[in-house]
């Protein structure tokens, strides 16, 4: 029951905001605008009720003085209240039935409030309420409507209504993070990658609710097909979090950045969140007998988490390249060579195969065979195709990579949707690379992630992607599962 109650933090059926005031850039009226906004437009179903000690009405609203007050059972409760008020709230909210409790408050051991923060665990424990926080952004799930971020979605500007911190769509990966600026900025950063989230948490100093749990819960999430962690330090149940982790990443990846790596980064550790980093190697150990990836920075943890979300993992480190340019191509071999996967020559049948499309002329002539594969700047889209579907029949190779550089005036606007034609079927991972930020680059991405093939900017990106799906299809070969585990595999289903 203790894991089943995690549900009501994102699909309550009904929610008071402990705090909710009428000044405008308080974390209460945030808050309650941001629920209110989401349930008038349809997206949020639970009823929302705010809750103030002076009591009043804002947007439209009555404010109760208490959660004591509200006529109807409340299943979550967000709490954004100075901290010493906190226990009192709480108990109100025990009384109250409630069952699910966000504190959004800051101000206990962060800040060496170890007593306060101590009591107000006891009385979470007392009443069976399990609590996200304190000191954290709460949680955001677009599936649900649900949004306890404090930091407004978009600010006037000059007079001009601007996205200050945007919220991204319905996606496949959830986000844990002690942190939250840093989660509320990778939001934002996923938002403008057109990636989206399952569901969003960030919980501060951890009180109760932790990776642990989250990772039991989120193992029979629909919409969850990948977890990204960001963690500073475990305060306690280092081994349960192996231990619930391995049984996690036989059915679904984890995707681990670990904070306070340096000397530096462990003596802030320890001032932001009240907890010990810990020795890095032991941690790296811990993550991967789990069974998690482990990213070396948030960019790569992105890249890392968008591969295995929408593409099955690697049966072996093989790569094949495909490109319409020699430099793109020999950095991106280089790129993953030095990640421990390998570019290999390409097989007899396989280069008898482009030979002969160069015959047939299919492909230029001056194309050339050595992995990377340079069908050159003067390559049609049937040429992109031909060679995109010889390689991903060559049995050496477990991955293929299309730089899929749409520059050159002999391919067309029509080059992603032939690509897709041959890769769709594919029970190979496929990634696509097209370098730039210009408006064609954008769209060639656009299309291709749509349609569930991972799309990156940049070489060393996509290798990040290429190591994740290696990584996990090693993984799970050691653990004699890799072909029951592809056989069951299903590509994402498509969100509007």
């Amino acid at each position: 029951m203790s894991i089943e109650k995690l549900h009501y933090f994102f699909e309550p059926r009904s929610v008071a905001v402990i705090g909710a005031s009428t000044r405008v850039d308080s974390p209460g009226y945030v808050i309650f605008k941001n629920l209110l906004d989401n349930k008038r437009a349809g997206i949020l179903k639970a009823e929302v009720y705010g809750v103030n000690i002076k009591g009043g009405e804002v947007l439209g609203e009555k404010l109760f003085r208490s959660v004591l007050e509200v006529p109807d059972d409340i299943d979550h409760a967000i709490i954004a209240i100075p901290a010493k008020f906190v226990p009192e709230a709480m108990e109100e909210c025990g009384r109250k039935g409630i069952k699910v409790v966000t504190i959004i408050s800051s101000g206990f051991s962060e800040v060496g409030e170890v007593e306060l923060e101590n009591k107000v665990r006891k009385i979470g424990k007392n009443y069976g309420m399990r609590i996200i926080g304190p000191n954290g952004l709460g949680v955001y799930d677009p599936y649900t409507g649900i949004d306890t971020l404090f930091i407004p979605p978009k600010k006037i500007i000059d007079g001009k209504e601007t996205v200050n911190l945007a919220r991204p769509p319905k996606g496949f990966i959830a986000f844990l993070t002690q942190s939250g600026a840093l989660g509320g900025a990778l939001l934002d950063y996923l938002w403008g990658e057109e990636l989206g989230v399952s569901k969003f948490v960030s919980w501060g100093n951890k009180i109760d609710v932790d990776e642990v749990d989250m990772l039991e819960y989120l193992k029979g999430d629909p919409n969850t097909r990948v977890v990204a962690i960001y963690m500073e330090a475990l305060k306690a149940g280092g081994r349960e979090l192996i231990r619930k982790g391995r049984e996690f990443t036989l059915r679904k990846p984890i995707v681990v950045l670990k904070g306070g790596t340096t000397e530096a980064g462990a003596r802030a550790t320890q001032s932001h969140t009240a907890s010990l980093a810990g020795n890095y190697r032991i941690y790296v150990g811990a993550f991967r007998q789990m069974g998690a990836i482990v990213a070396e920075s948030v960019l790569e943890l992105m890249d890392m988490c968008k591969a295995l979300a929408l593409q099955p993992p690697a049966h072996g480190k093989n790569v094949g390249i495909v490109s319409n340019g020699g430099g793109p191509g020999i950095i991106v071999a280089d790129q993953l060579e030095r990640r421990g996967l390998r570019v290999p020559k390409l097989s007899d049948d396989t280069l008898r195969e482009l030979k002969q499309a160069v015959k047939d002329g299919t492909i230029p002539s001056i194309a050339t065979f050595a992995n990377p594969i340079d069908i050159s700047g003067t390559a049609s889209d049937d040429a992109y195709v031909k060679a995109t579907e010889i390689v991903l029949n060559d049995k050496n190779i477990d991955l293929l990579i299309v730089l899929a550089l749409h520059h050159p005036p002999t391919l067309t606007g029509r080059l992603p949707e032939k690509l897709l034609s041959v890769m769709k079927d594919s029970k190979k991972p496929v990634l696509i690379m097209d370098i730039g930020l210009g408006e064609l680059s954008r769209y060639v991405r656009r299309i291709f992630d749509k349609n569930n093939i991972p799309s990156y900017t940049l070489p060393i990106r996509v290798a990040s992607g290429a190591k994740a799906l290696v990584e996990y299809g090693e993984y799970l070969a050691r653990q004699g599962v890799i072909n029951d585990y592809l056989e069951s595999w299903e590509p994402p289903r498509r969100l509007s």
